[in-house]
């Protein structure tokens, strides 16, 4: 229980400093503080219409984030007696006869450490507010809305407690609003593999995915993410049609749900700066459950590279190759157990010729190289229940999910149950295609990455790379699948051996589309030998989304530098003032250069930095730079 100083800390009831409007309802006005101070939301349900609605709003520093916006859900059944004798288009929405029967604060502030992550530890800390509703017409109906501000951002969501005279809810939509400043501009994507575009708010005109990250008129960011969505269909985002500057929430289907539940949270995520928003993205995960595994030590995070294999020698050239390169993995991608679209194609049977699977799984792990087998769907669907077993058995370390359907209500709850059934059998997971994460990765860490991103599978340009830290990235790691020998790279090869620290992803997939035979003893590839998949301390240094970004990540004293630009050039200054006083480091600098003989045109180069060395870093259009610390 908090002391009662904390309590007018948090919790204001009469806000002096705030006008509600004169239609507030007594007893509901609430406010709440991020755990810094600087994040302030406000908590009210006003009367309008004789009917009641719930509102938020929220502001950063006395800056205005998100204008007074409506709170609610539309649920098709469990109305009263007399608004089901009303026409449909005349009925009350369950909302708006909920009282106020109780207000709940509370705070927690809690470490927790990651299987693999991009920080070696994570600090869960917020203040909380639970207000409990009743029907004033049906108190056997109960829902609670729970309020979290964090440092980095705020979250809300519904919840319903169990209720056996009325157990099953039907949510038909959400009507959850962010109403925005004028000015605000958004980075919007109109599917999960889709390319960002930044535009005024005004001219947004189709649905787009989550995060939703924003450019506030008045120099802040902000993001609209969706957490913890495992039993519910996915809500992406539209612009209101009625009220101006307003964002909307967009399910994809109803949601059938039985009573306790929780709808997924809400969160807007707040920063000063670009690489502020990007370094917070540990919010998502807070709002999930913890880890699920009991004996996690079989997920292991590592470097892979996908094989078309044809024949068994084919398989081995490939797993020599990775021995050298020091990759941990291979993906036999599609196709390999018949047409992958074909529900007649049986996922625990070899449909290549020469193709001795078990001799190459055997071969690799005396290699220390584990293999990864592509299903698509349609298997997944009809051998669910036995398959991942049959893959314990002979050894398989992953199962990438191919071309899954995404969106809907029965769709998320089969992936989720899936990710589980692959988790009773040791089997880690990369889910492919139009589905993104919302966290669950803390609960199932053997969900290890996913796609949902523009990348090498479309060869998007190097604008877009420079986006996705700020979008994309939020929601957690991305199989963005480097390629670096590839003609259709639409980058230089320094920016394509940059991706690897810029992007979190613990099955980090290179040479995509690359086969050994183009390997030249290139010697820039000494950068992706070295790195690994999961961090002890990440840092994003400076960036501005569409335009450029440097990242330093750490793993034990050794450091690794990823520094992109947009299609222009751009000359930086890099600062090492992360690095601890008092040390050296040998950097290995691995840039783009025109003067060298090879096909890449990437030079290394070597000199003595310490935390007070300041770089001057210049980028070709479309370039990069990498750079290996090594503490001496």
């Amino acid at each position: 229980m908090l002391k009662n100083s904390l309590l007018f800390l948090l919790f204001s009831i009469t806000s002096t400093n705030i006008c509600f409007g004169q239609q507030v309802v007594d007893g509901t006005k609430k406010e709440l503080l991020s755990p810094n101070r600087k994040l302030l939301v406000k908590f009210f349900q006003q009367t309008k219409n004789n009917k009641r609605e719930f509102y938020y709003q929220l502001n950063y520093q006395d800056k205005t984030v998100i204008k007074p916006s409506l709170m609610d859900l539309q649920l098709d059944n469990h109305l009263s007696e007399s608004a089901m004798a009303l026409p449909v288009d005349k009925q009350n929405k369950w909302f708006d006869n909920l009282v106020v029967k109780h207000i709940i604060i509370s705070s927690k502030d809690t470490t927790w450490k990651p299987i693999y992550g991009e920080n070696a530890a994570v600090r869960d800390h917020y203040n909380a507010l639970i207000i409990e509703t009743v029907k004033d017409d049906n108190p056997i109906y109960k829902m609670n809305i729970e309020i979290r501000a964090y440092d980095e951002g705020i979250a809300f969501r519904y919840y319903f407690p169990e209720n056996e005279k009325g157990t099953y809810y039907r949510v038909v939509s959400e009507n959850t609003e962010f109403a925005l400043p004028e000015g605000t501009m958004t980075w919007v994507a109109q599917w999960a593999q889709a390319p960002y575009h930044k535009i005024k708010l005004a001219d947004w005109k189709a649905e787009a995915e989550r995060p939703l990250t924003l450019e506030l008129a008045n120099g802040l960011f902000a993001s609209l993410v969706e957490a913890k969505m495992v039993d519910y269909a996915r809500t992406k985002f539209k612009l209101s049609k009625t009220k101006p500057n307003t964002v909307e929430t967009s399910m994809f289907t109803p949601a059938d749900l039985i009573s306790p539940f929780a709808t997924p949270w809400r969160a807007v995520m707040v920063a000063e700066s670009a690489t502020e928003l990007a370094a917070n993205n540990a919010l998502i995960l807070n709002l999930n459950d913890p880890g699920e595994i009991k004996n996690p030590d079989w997920i292991k995070p590592g470097k892979i590279m996908r094989v078309m294999a044809q024949t068994t020698k084919d398989a081995i050239e490939n797993i020599d190759f990775a021995v050298n390169r020091n990759l941990q993995y291979i993906l036999f991608d599609w196709k390999w157990y018949g047409p992958a679209f074909s529900f007649s194609s049986d996922a625990t049977k070899v449909a290549i010729k020469d193709f001795d699977l078990p001799a190459i799984i055997k071969y690799g792990k005396e290699r220390g190289v584990g293999v990864w087998l592509y299903v698509n769907q349609q298997a997944l669907l009809t051998q669910s229940d036995s398959l991942f077993t049959v893959y314990k058995k002979w050894g398989v370390a992953g199962v990438k999910f191919g071309f899954v359907q995404s969106g809907s209500h029965r769709w998320t709850t089969w992936l989720e149950k899936t990710i589980r059934q692959a988790a009773d059998d040791q089997i880690m997971v990369n889910i492919h295609d139009d589905w993104r994460p919302t966290g669950e990765q803390r609960t199932w860490p053997n969900l290890m990455t996913a796609e949902g991103i523009r990348g090498n599978e479309e060869m998007p340009d190097a604008t877009n790379n420079t986006v996705m830290p700020f979008t994309r990235y939020l929601a957690g790691a991305a199989d963005y699948t480097i390629c670096y020998f590839d003609k259709r790279i639409k980058t230089t090869h320094a920016h394509q051996l940059s991706l690897a620290a810029i992007y979190f992803s613990p099955v980090q997939t290179l040479y995509w589309y690359d086969k050994p035979s183009f390997y030249n003893n290139e010697p820039e590839l000494e950068f992706w030998d070295k790195i690994p998949t999961s961090w002890d301390e990440t840092k994003f240094l400076q960036g501005e989304p569409g335009e450029f970004v440097s990242t330093a990540r750490r793993k034990g004293t050794d450091w690794f530098l990823g520094t992109i630009t947009n299609t222009n050039p751009r000359d930086l200054k890099l600062k090492f003032d992360f690095l601890p006083g008092g040390k050296t480091y040998t950097a290995k600098i691995y840039s783009d250069d025109d003067s060298m003989k090879t096909e890449t045109k990437v030079g290394v180069k070597t000199i003595k930095i310490n935390s007070s060395t300041v770089l001057d870093v210049n980028l070709k259009p479309s370039g990069g730079q990498a750079i290996w610390l090594k503490q001496n």
